[in-house]
């Protein structure tokens, strides 16, 4: 599951590594720039686990294992949340919303990509900073699909809540966060504190060096991260 205004391609970096070991479904999240198409409004949060369960039940899929960064891992907490049967576990990649709030600045910083007319190079400057000073320019591709999704595509979906901590305590699948030191997005020691404390069943981590951008600065790592959680979770059969 990507992140804002993103979709499949920003996982280019981590698709092969993963698919060498198991079947990898990549869904474009409705609402979002994508190849995904909405035919109904989103209007809850319920409606928002609603439809990914739908596509789940849809794909004749039975046991799967969740992997979402950013606005993407709040979809797939918000999914164990409402529908939590088909899922086996939750690997989480700096996931917002989710163990610690957005950061004032950021949210400051956010704004002009929103307001329509903004000049690119604006919107350039900001994923430059969510991605902790890396190159955001048409260069990088990923940063010209996500800049191109904010420029071109009018988000309509309910604001993400925060989960609280009686949200946090009722997860009961296993989740992996891998979360970045270097986070724009959120304080990541308070984020790794919070899913220690209220999380029962959590592998949760902060990774040095890293910045919300970590799936794309570590893919190797992550993968191997996420496929070793996976695999001890498919070795000893746990699913509640």
């Amino acid at each position: 599951l990507p992140g804002r205004s993103a979709s499949t391609p920003m996982w280019e970096a981590n698709l092969a590594g993963l698919m060498e070991e198991r079947p990898v479904y990549t869904v474009d999240l409705l609402g979002e720039p994508g190849m995904s198409r909405q035919t109904a409004p989103i209007r809850t949060q319920e409606d928002q686990a609603k439809w990914l369960n739908q596509v789940i039940v849809g794909l004749g899929l039975d046991r799967v294992h969740l992997v979402g960064v950013s606005i993407g891992g709040w979809t797939a907490m918000n999914l164990v949340r409402f529908y939590p049967e088909p899922i086996a576990s939750v690997s989480l990649l700096d996931p917002v919303f989710v163990f610690a709030p957005i950061r004032l600045k950021m949210i400051l910083a956010s704004i002009p990509a929103t307001v329509p007319g903004v000049p690119k190079p604006i919107r350039e400057k900001m994923l430059s900073y969510i991605s902790g000073g890396a190159e955001a320019d048409e260069s990088v591709p990923v940063a010209k699909l996500i800049e191109t999704g904010m420029r071109n595509f009018k988000i309509k979906l309910p604001a993400p809540d925060q989960f609280k901590k009686e949200d946090l305590a009722k997860i009961n699948r296993p989740v992996l966060a891998l979360i970045a030191e270097n986070s724009t997005m959120h304080d990541a020691q308070k984020a790794v504190a919070t899913g220690k404390k209220y999380v029962k069943n959590i592998q949760i981590e902060s990774w040095p060096g890293a910045s919300h951008a970590i799936n794309g600065e570590f893919p190797e790592e992550v993968n191997r991260r996420i496929l070793a959680f996976v695999n001890d979770i498919e070795a000893e059969g746990v699913n509640d």
